[in-house]
C-alpha cells in the first residue's frame, strides 16, 4: 500500500512539474512577443524618427555634386524692385497671372523676379542663378517664362526659359524673351541694333514690326526698314493687342495719372493718331511698366500693380 502510494506521489509530482514548466514557457513566449511588438511599433511610429523631411529636388552645382534647388515661397509682401536706379519689366499671361522684374545696371547684380497668380495681391519671389547680373527682356506665355539675361562679369546676353515657375531653367530660342534694351542697343532676336534714340524706355518686337518708346516720341519700323519717328510726348510703356499698340502716357491735363491710348501697329507714319481709352490713378513719378493679355491690361507704377479687365477703360 505504501509503495503504491509512493509511486502515485512521484507521478503526481512529475506531472505537476511538467505543467509548471509548460506554464513558465508560455509566460516567457508571451513576454517575448510583447517585447517584439513594442519594438516594431517603435520603428513605425512617426515620433520615433523625428519630423519627416520633405522630398528634396536636385540640380547640379558647379562642382558637379547634387545640391538642393531652392523653391519659391508665397509672400504677401513683394520684393518689388532692386535698390537704386533700376529698370522694370512686366509680362502678363492673363488677368490673374503675371511676372515682374527689376534690375540695376550690369554688372551690379541687383536682380528681382516675382510671380503672381492672384492679380497682384501676392507675389512669389523667384531665385535666379548667381551668374545673372541684370535682366534686359522678359516675355511670359501660357507655356512658361523667357528672360533675356546679362550673364557673368562680361554681361553676355543669354536667353533662358522656365516651364515650372522658375524651379529649373534651360536655354531658350533667340527672341523668346522678346525685345530687350541693353547697354549696346535694342536686342531683337539674336541681333542687337543701334538705339533709335538716347535712353529708350521700352520696346516690343512682333512678327514683322518693332516699336521703341523714347522720351518725346515713339520709333516704329517694319522688318529692317528705317525707323519712323512718331512725335508723342509722355509715353512711358507699350503693350500689344493684335494689330494695335496700347500706350501708357503721362502729362495729359485731362488725366491726373497714367492715360491709356491705342495706336495702330500697321502702316505707322509720323502722323499716326492715338485713341484715348481710359485713365488710371497710378503714380506718374519713376519708372512705369505695362503689359496686355487680351482685355487684361496691367500697370506697375510706384509700389502698386493695377489690373484693368476691359482693355484699360476702367481700373
Amino acid at each position: 500500500m505504501r509503495a503504491g502510494r509512493g509511486a502515485r506521489g512521484l507521478g503526481d509530482t512529475t506531472r505537476r512539474n511538467t505543467l509548471i514548466g509548460a506554464a513558465v514557457a508560455v509566460v516567457l513566449l508571451v513576454v517575448v512577443d510583447v517585447v517584439l511588438v513594442a519594438m516594431a511599433l517603435g520603428h513605425t511610429t512617426p515620433g520615433a524618427v523625428g519630423t519627416p523631411r520633405p522630398a528634396p529636388t536636385f540640380g547640379v552645382s558647379p562642382e558637379g555634386t547634387p545640391s538642393a534647388s531652392p523653391t519659391p515661397s508665397p509672400s504677401a509682401t513683394a520684393q518689388g524692385e532692386a535698390a537704386g536706379e533700376s529698370r522694370r519689366l512686366l509680362s502678363a499671361v492673363d488677368g490673374r497671372e503675371a511676372w515682374r522684374a527689376s534690375s540695376a545696371t550690369c554688372p551690379v547684380a541687383q536682380v528681382v523676379l516675382e510671380h503672381t497668380v492672384d492679380g497682384g495681391a501676392t507675389w512669389t519671389p523667384v531665385t535666379l542663378g548667381e551668374d545673372v547680373r541684370a535682366l534686359w527682356g522678359m516675355r511670359a506665355t501660357t507655356d512658361g517664362l523667357s528672360l533675356l539675361e546679362a550673364v557673368g562679369d562680361d554681361c553676355a546676353p543669354t536667353e533662358r526659359t522656365t516651364t515650372d515657375d522658375g524651379a529649373t531653367w534651360k536655354a531658350a530660342a533667340a527672341g523668346a524673351a522678346g525685345a530687350g534694351i541693353t547697354p549696346d542697343g535694342v536686342r531683337l532676336g539674336s541681333t542687337t541694333v543701334a538705339n533709335p534714340c538716347p535712353q529708350p524706355l521700352d520696346a516690343f518686337q512682333g512678327t514683322t514690326t518693332t516699336v521703341v518708346v523714347c522720351d518725346g516720341q515713339v520709333e516704329w519700323r517694319t522688318g529692317t526698314a528705317a525707323w519712323v519717328d512718331v512725335p508723342l510726348g509722355g509715353v512711358r510703356g507699350v503693350a500689344v493687342d493684335g494689330s494695335s499698340y496700347t500706350l501708357a502716357r503721362i502729362g495729359n491735363p485731362e488725366c491726373d495719372g497714367v492715360q491709356f491710348e491705342t495706336m495702330t501697329a500697321v502702316g505707322v507714319t509720323p502722323a499716326t493718331p492715338t485713341t484715348p481709352v481710359g485713365c488710371s490713378d497710378a503714380r506718374t513719378e519713376g519708372p512705369i511698366a505695362i503689359d496686355r493679355a487680351g482685355q487684361a491690361v496691367w500697370i506697375w507704377a510706384g509700389d502698386e500693380v493695377l489690373v484693368s479687365t476691359d482693355g484699360g477703360t476702367t481700373w
